[in-house]
This record gives C-alpha cells, structure tokens and sequence, in this order.
C-alpha cells in the first residue's frame, strides 16, 4: 500500500512537468519570432521594386538595386538642462513611436552661451533595422505624414549627396501612439533614412516606390 502511494506521488510531478513543457511550446508555436514577421513594404519591396528599379536604371545585378538600411529618429531636449523629467517624457514618447527604446544622447562640447556643458544629457535617438525599421516606415508614410495639417508633401531636395534622406517632423502628435491628453510638450524630431543608393536620383526613386509623398 505504502509503495502505490509513492509511486503515485512519483508521477504527480512528472505529469505537471510534461503538461507545462507542452503550454510552453503551444505557446512558442503562437507567437510569431520578430525575424519572421513580414511587412507589406519589405514584401512590396521583395516582390515589385527591386524589379522596377533595375529596370529604370539598366542595373545588371540585383545586388545593385538600392534598399533602405537603416532609419534613425532623433528629439532634442533643450530644455532637459533645467528640468530632467522632459528628457524623460521624451524618451518615453519616443520608445512607444519607435517601438524600440532610445538611448540618451549628450553634449560633446561645452557651449557659454547656452549655459551647455560637455556630457550633459540633451536629447534622445533610437535606429531602426530590420522588420521595426520597415514598420515604422510604413507607419509613417501611411498614417503619420497624412495627419499633418495642410499637408501637401514632403521635400524632395532634403537628400544628403549620398542617397540619404532627412526629413523633419514638427509634432510627435501625428503618431497615432501618442495620446494628446498625455503630452506636457509638442517636441519636433528628425527623421534620417539612411539608404544605400549611390546617388540621390537612385534614393528617390527608391522612396517614391516606397510610397514617401514627396511634393511635387
């Protein structure tokens, strides 16, 4: 009798195991890795730019055809000199835009006039790669730039010389993950979109595919 016990006691664990090892792998199984998700943009991109674009500019390989490699957004905080929680309230915004947290960017050199000091925290950046960067770029050609009031395109002539593309935002609110009832303070920021096109021709054309609204 004493033996049945323990032996039914023995197993008691080993079912609870198999049953959580088995919750643990439905669960793997259901949620989908970040690497595998695809976004309409890179799928358009895969699937009718490359083709388009090597069409338009006579490449000869696909390894020439021009892709975004990286988005970088950066808010700057003048104000964080005299009240640290808007550096905060910044870095918070910009980790629900981004969907990815920023690090703290600070002063390289001093400045008198600004009362600035070498290494002092004034503003915050995050970059973007990979399937964030796609959705965020997606986010804000779709959905972003068309909340802006009066809005009639973005620059064309706001590329480097080198195919990249800086553009500027002057409220966070066009976000839709930003809730204005929140919001302390309208703060700007600068959009770099860093390409790996030769030239700002190629760039462009690579944008426009991409659905940025340039003014014409």
């Amino acid at each position: 009798m004493a033996e049945e016990k323990k032996t039914a006691t023995a197993k008691k664990p080993a079912a609870a195991k198999a049953k959580k090892a088995e919750t643990v792998s439905e669960t793997k199984t259901t949620v989908a890795p970040e690497a595998n998700r695809v976004n309409r943009v890179k799928a358009k991109y895969d699937s009718e730019i490359k083709k388009a674009l090597m069409e338009k500019f006579n490449y000869t390989s696909v390894m020439q055809v021009p892709e975004i490699k990286k988005i970088v957004i950066n808010i700057g905080v003048g104000d964080a000199l005299t009240d640290g929680k808007r550096l905060e309230e910044a870095v918070n915004e910009l980790s629900l835009i981004a969907g990815q947290h920023p690090v703290v960017t600070k002063a390289k050199k001093s400045i008198a006039n600004y009362k600035l000091r070498a290494g002092q925290e004034i503003g915050c950046k995050v970059t973007l790669r990979g399937t964030r960067m796609y959705e965020f770029y997606d986010k804000l050609v779709s959905i972003a730039l068309p909340r802006v009031r009066d809005f009639r395109g973005v620059n064309p002539n706001a590329f480097d010389g080198r195919g990249n593309y800086t553009l500027g935002v002057k409220e966070q609110l066009i976000f839709p993950e930003i809730d204005y009832d929140k919001v302390s303070k309208i703060r700007g920021m600068d959009i770099v979109i860093v390409t790996s096109a030769n030239t700002d021709e190629e760039a462009f054309a690579l944008l426009t595919l991409l659905g940025m609204p340039f003014a014409k």
